[in-house]
């Protein structure tokens, strides 16, 4: 049995503490060649992947880099810094500590490379820049265990996919090195610890005791939410006495604009001036950091926030969460749920407060998820090409290589574990000419292939150029804002396509703060604060979460029982009439309602595929219903389902959901539409067609579209079997088209549609009807309006409100 040495134990013992048995289990362990250790927030997971480094490190004998930590967020890495920071100090361990991001001193990152630290915590795209040296093995050299935190995030995205191959890198520079992951939330263990094993070696998987279960609920709220929206605003009194009653809450939303508008009503309504604070990535870094550090000094009442503060920070004494909206996905919920009572064998507490009654069946539906710990996410498929394009030019950046032997490390990660060898060659054509169509233009010609058999870059200055494009996230093309005046004060960032549609008096929010638009000067959007009591929002792009595909299948299961005892009434005696007037979504089947309203025929189709595939199933089903006669009007889309409006009722639904007549429509869509453009932009960018950071100056988001979209054209035209074209389709395809959850919907379905035909609105589908871009209604008065407007359409769907608390019965 591995044992601690005396210090470390004596040191255990004057905290009062004893060490976990998954902390002694990951030391008895640590020569294994990769653990993945899934323990639940508070329950010392980090110090459990760090233990067997600082005991190895604890006599002093070793030089160099010994021990790498990766995180998905540069504000973690400073935390880990200074929690390690503790152990060591307090037992005079003879170990430097140090981290290394984007927002580390030139100077410090250069000393870093000569006389690397002991442990070294980083992110993905610091890690890869690392590797890009010449002198990247002898930085290396010495390297023993590389430390993966919150691994689940990065396994999601083409940050983790670029990781992962960093790994590879490393592991052919130090054969004997050892992996860990960390995480508290992981759905399949098995397909994380197959990405994080250096392929086709095994990765063992060490579950923690969980822990008390989390204390998690609905918030009880005296008036219902509203028919549709998102913003929650009747439920801020409610908050605001939770707020009171607790040290400090977090107050999380799903998207930057959401958390802004929030802000500001919570603001607006906040009588007793409760220290209330705003956190999320558009903000001014600076404004950031003074935000976290009042959390840690307890001077905050409340944050409201973004995925910002998902992560495993350990930001002050937050005893409760609150999530705003739906959570979309199950996963992401126990992530932030575990930022309260971050202490082993505390349960966390947490309340959910649905924006809408729609919103309250998911809502609930993610309270049993989380009770019966049934997490949810969707396989991400194959490692993207795009993200390999980089690695290869990021490998020749730091000195010839082999060609066969790079293959063979590629595919020992596990993403890259299936890519045939016509596939990585191709990719290597494309970093080498450019392509076809392009092998006649010098500046795509960025490898050479040398007479000894390797291959180098044919220019070694376009290293530089390749170190500044290094990364996998994509800008959203965003432009400062400060206070107008010289030295005026930062505030942070809005989209560049936001402040083009500004004119001179228009007022947005930011940082909770109401400001007026005057000018744009030097690239930067120039503001002064305003009293305006409702601004135009900032629309920041932000991430606007699909509901999961296992979420929307318990949802589904929830309608067919025979009654509802954990919904409030309102939402019960809502589904209630549903099925006595029409029916409920059922498992493997689509429920299509059809029903005439304002003189137009209507169809709903609940297809419970998020938000994503319902759009693109609402633009299909338009186009397939024009190309037969049906005079298509309009659709908007939800998670849940697609309303479409026109003259002509559809008598039979069946041809219009034969997946192949779909898939063909949405080839013919994509041919020419701004999603492939877009699509082709992030994807050119991360395989280094386009170049975003030049030695000289930085593209404008106009520029690199403007060069991008003539790049597409150009391909589309002369070389449409081109490899960023194929690439293309395939990220379009499963991102912003999201068809993989239409095919699911039609394989689930098959023949067994089932069309309701009505002679007016139908309880499900009168929410629809209050969607944003659905119901015309603006001017001061637009709340009473849209308040009108649903009592009005509910009274035509057959639910009447309870005059003393507006609750809405069934009439029978």
């Amino acid at each position: 049995m591995a044992m601690l040495p005396q210090h470390f134990t004596d040191w255990f013992t004057s905290k009062g503490w004893a060490i976990h048995p998954h902390q002694q289990t990951m030391l008895e362990r640590a020569d294994e060649p990769a653990l993945l250790l899934i323990a639940p927030t508070g329950g010392g997971k980090t110090l459990a992947g760090f233990l067997p480094s600082l005991a190895d490190l604890s006599d002093g004998g070793h030089e160099g880099l010994h021990t790498l930590y990766i995180s998905p967020l540069k504000a973690l890495a400073s935390d880990i810094k200074r929690n390690l920071r503790t152990p060591v100090d307090e037992m005079g361990l003879p170990i430097r500590i140090e981290d290394r991001t984007g927002d580390t001193p030139a100077s410090r990152k250069k000393r870093q490379r000569a006389d690397p630290p002991h442990i070294l915590l980083t992110t993905p795209e610091s890690l890869a820049l690392l590797t890009s040296y010449e002198d990247a093995p002898r930085m290396f050299a010495g390297l023993k265990r590389v430390i993966v935190d919150e691994i689940h995030s990065l396994a999601e995205s083409k940050r983790g996919d670029q990781m992962f191959l960093a790994l590879s890198r490393l592991q052919a520079l130090c054969p004997d090195l050892k992996r860990v992951g960390l995480s508290a939330t992981v759905e399949d263990p098995h397909a994380i610890a197959h990405l994080l094993a250096k392929n086709p070696d095994p990765c063992a998987i060490i579950n923690a005791d969980p822990g008390p279960a989390p204390d998690i609920q609905m918030l009880v709220t005296d008036e219902a939410p509203p028919w549709s929206g998102a913003g929650a605003k009747y439920a801020i009194p409610a908050v605001l006495e939770q707020v009171k009653a607790h040290k400090t809450t977090l107050i999380f939303h799903n998207t930057r604009a959401q958390a802004e508008l929030y802000f500001h009503n919570i603001w607006l309504a906040n009588d007793e001036g409760l220290p209330i604070g705003i956190h999320h990535g558009s903000l001014d870094r600076q404004q950031r950091e003074k935000v976290e550090q009042a959390m840690v000094e307890g001077q905050l009442k409340a944050i409201v926030c973004t995925g910002t503060l998902d992560l495993g920070i350990d930001w002050g004494d937050v005893d409760l969460i609150i999530q705003i909206g739906a959570p979309k996905n199950v996963k992401r919920l126990v992530q932030r749920i575990g930022r309260a009572n971050h202490r082993y064998n505390a349960p966390s507490k947490a309340l959910l407060v649905p924006a809408n009654r729609f919103e309250v069946v998911e809502c609930v539906a993610a309270l049993e998820a989380v009770k019966e710990s049934a997490l949810d996410g969707d396989p991400r498929g194959p490692g993207p090409r795009d993200v390999l394009c980089q690695h290869i030019l990021i490998v020749a950046a730091a000195g010839p290589f082999d060609a066969e032997a790079l293959y063979d490390e590629v595919i020992t990660a596990g993403a890259y574990s299936a890519l045939t060898r016509e596939e990585f060659d191709a990719c290597l054509d494309f970093c080498a000419t450019g392509g076809y169509a392009l092998r006649a233009y010098d500046q795509w010609k960025r490898l050479q292939h040398r007479p000894d058999g390797l291959w180098q870059l044919r220019d070694p200055r376009s290293a530089q150029r390749i170190r500044m494009n290094i990364g996998t996230i994509q800008d959203t093309d965003t432009l400062k804002v400060r206070f107008k005046g010289r030295g005026g004060k930062p505030l942070g960032e809005i989209e560049e396509g936001f402040a083009a549609s500004l004119t001179p008096g228009d007022t947005f929010l930011i940082g909770g703060q109401i400001v007026r638009y005057d000018s744009l000067r030097e690239m930067t959007v120039q503001v002064t604060r305003d009293a305006a009591k409702k601004p135009k929002i900032a629309t920041f792009l932000g991430t606007k979460f699909a509901t999961s595909t296992q979420l929307s299948h318990r949802i589904i299961e929830m309608f067919q029982r025979e009654s509802w005892p954990d919904l409030p009434k309102h939402t019960s005696n809502w589904l209630t009439l549903q099925r006595k007037v029409s029916r409920l979504p059922e498992p493997g089947r689509l429920l299509i309602e059809s029903f005439p309203h304002d003189g137009r025929v209507h169809t709903a189709v609940y297809g419970f595929a998020g938000r994503n595939a319902m759009q693109t199933l609402g633009l299909l089903l338009s186009k397939r219903m024009e190309e037969t006669g049906l005079n298509p009007l309009g659709f908007l889309a939800t998670d849940y389902a697609t309303l479409i409006w026109g003259l002509d009722p559809v008598r039979d639904p069946a041809p219009l959901f034969e997946i192949e007549a779909l898939r063909d429509g949405l080839d013919r869509w994509l041919a020419g539409n701004a999603v492939m453009k877009r699509t082709f932009r992030a994807s050119a960018t991360i395989a280094g067609l386009i170049e975003r950071n030049l030695p000289s100056n930085r593209k404008t988001g106009r520029q690199a579209t403007f060069s991008s979209d003539i790049l597409y054209d150009t391909l589309t035209k002369y070389d449409p079997d081109h490899l960023m074209l194929d690439i293309t389709r395939q990220e379009a395809m499963r991102g912003l088209v999201d068809f993989g959850r239409i095919e699911e919907m039609a394989a689930r379905i098959g023949d067994r549609i089932d069309l309701v035909e009505h002679d007016r609105i139908t309880p499900l589908a009168a929410p629809l009807m209050l969607e944003v871009g659905r119901v015309p209604i603006k001017g001061l008065a637009e709340e009473k309006l849209l308040a009108e407007e649903a009592e009005r359409l509910m009274a035509t769907a057959g639910l009447t409100p309870e005059p003393s608390k507006r609750e809405w019965r069934v009439p029978f």
